[in-house]
């Protein structure tokens, strides 16, 4: 887990990839949040990075505060009138007490300090409020030749530069003590049609992506391109590309938390 006393910071430096080529999460995602929160007046978007979350969440409810450590990040998040930008820690967001309906965190939980970001969640939702964090894997792609291409780039030639808070997302933070009881959610996942520049354009905002390039002074993408290329043939070809969203939520109450 990150020490939240010197955060690590490792979306600054390819924010503007982050922003452009992260995918968005699917409308059912946003549609069930509006439903099962207690209302609908404000939401606190944790970790909010670029603002892809925060957008849809707009959509739904009247106030998003979107918080994120970078400030790298948040310079690319769109403006929204409904939404309010800050630089501001999971653990320490300087919300109100009981000023918020939901709490939402988009693959990003597992850089929290956990015991103080549940205790931060607690104290600024309010009574029955709703607690809502997901990450998402590797993707697949659907054409098989270039889908397993992909995966070795993930797993073998970019996977040794992930920090090692990455294996709790590819567990679908199963491991990480929530708070309880948790409720039921239903199945989300995103499916995407996307050009080869596009899937390229995401594999290079990859934390392990810029961290080899850092370490090697060289960038393994356009390596990837050629490989690819001849089975993709037109790079504005579009092939699906689905993640299965894994989702955890609680209510502000019981307090109980499980630490981890």
């Amino acid at each position: 887990m990150s020490n939240s006393a010197s955060p690590a910071d490792h979306f600054s430096s390819v924010a503007s990839q982050y922003a452009a080529f992260r995918p968005r999460y699917p409308a059912a995602l946003y549609q069930w949040l509006a439903a099962t929160a207690p209302g609908c007046d404000c939401v606190w978007d944790c970790a909010c990075g670029s603002g892809q979350a925060s957008l849809d969440l707009a959509a739904h409810f009247h106030t998003v505060i979107g918080t994120d450590l970078s400030a790298g990040q948040l310079a690319q998040a769109a403006a929204h009138e409904r939404i309010s930008y800050r630089v501001a820690l999971a653990e320490q967001s300087g919300l109100a007490s009981g000023s918020c309906d939901l709490v939402t965190v988009a693959q990003a939980l597992h850089w929290f300090d956990l015991p103080r970001f549940y205790a931060e969640a607690r104290r600024v939702l309010r009574p029955d409020g709703l607690l809502v964090v997901w990450c998402y894997g590797i993707a697949t792609i659907s054409e098989p030749y270039c889908d397993a291409l992909f995966q070795n780039f993930y797993k073998n030639v970019v996977g040794p530069y992930w920090p090692p808070e990455r294996h709790l997302v590819e567990t679908g933070y199963r491991t990480l003590a929530f708070p309880a009881p948790e409720i039921a959610v239903p199945t989300f996942t995103m499916k995407l049609d996307w050009s080869l520049d596009e899937l390229l354009g995401y594999a290079s905002s990859w934390s392990a992506t810029a961290r080899y390039v850092e370490a090697r002074s060289a960038n393994p993408i356009p390596s990837l391109r050629a490989a690819m290329l001849p089975r993709w043939r037109d790079p504005q070809a579009r092939h699906v590309l689905s993640w299965l969203l894994r989702v955890r939520a609680a209510r502000s109450k019981p307090l109980g938390v499980n630490e981890p």
